[in-house]
């Protein structure tokens, strides 16, 4: 009637779970980060550079017939190709940072969790230090010195000898 329920305390079969491994879904995230980076380096600079000095010089020295872009019209398939390139990099670099940005709080978080442990660790050690310091300073009132333990011994051998006097004149 009831079907036999998996038992949580012992390792299941390998055959009841697949194990194919999942894709990541954070696989865009990674390429927009990816792009963010490419785009602030100044190798995609240098190659933006190149790319847009040939793309002006050929469609301005080489003749009319293998020219593209008009440059009487001011270059407008280079605007666009540079405006579509813009409208695209503009997101991803954003995406990158808001990534970044999650990155950053979790870290803050952990780093404020460590220090709040660390603050915990250091007072308490503070508590021990002092507790330590008054079960010394106790000990030490409680303790006879060297100097207070011969003046104790001496007025005991003083009260001794007085004792010893007196008691040698009572028996002659």
């Amino acid at each position: 009637m009831f079907a036999r329920a998996a038992r949580l305390d012992t390792p299941g079969s390998r055959s009841a779970v697949s194990r194919r491994p999942s894709p990541s879904r954070d696989r865009f995230g990674r390429f927009t980060e990816w792009v963010a980076r490419a785009m602030g380096t100044p190798a995609f600079l240098a190659i933006l550079t190149v790319f847009c000095v040939a793309w002006l010089g050929w469609n301005t020295l080489m003749p009319r017939e293998v020219r593209f872009d008009d440059a009487a019209l001011g270059f407008t398939a280079l605007t666009l190709m540079l405006s579509l390139q813009a409208s695209y990099a503009a997101p991803l670099i954003l995406l990158a940072q808001n990534r970044q940005d999650d990155r950053d709080r979790v870290q803050i978080e952990q780093d404020r969790q460590r220090a709040e442990r660390n603050l915990a660790d250091t007072e308490y050690l503070a508590r021990e230090i002092v507790a330590l310091r008054l079960a010394l300073e106790e000990r030490t009132s409680q303790a006879v010195t060297r100097d207070v333990l011969r003046q104790e011994l001496k007025a005991l051998l003083a009260d001794l000898n007085d004792d010893d006097g007196s008691r040698s004149d009572d028996s002659r």
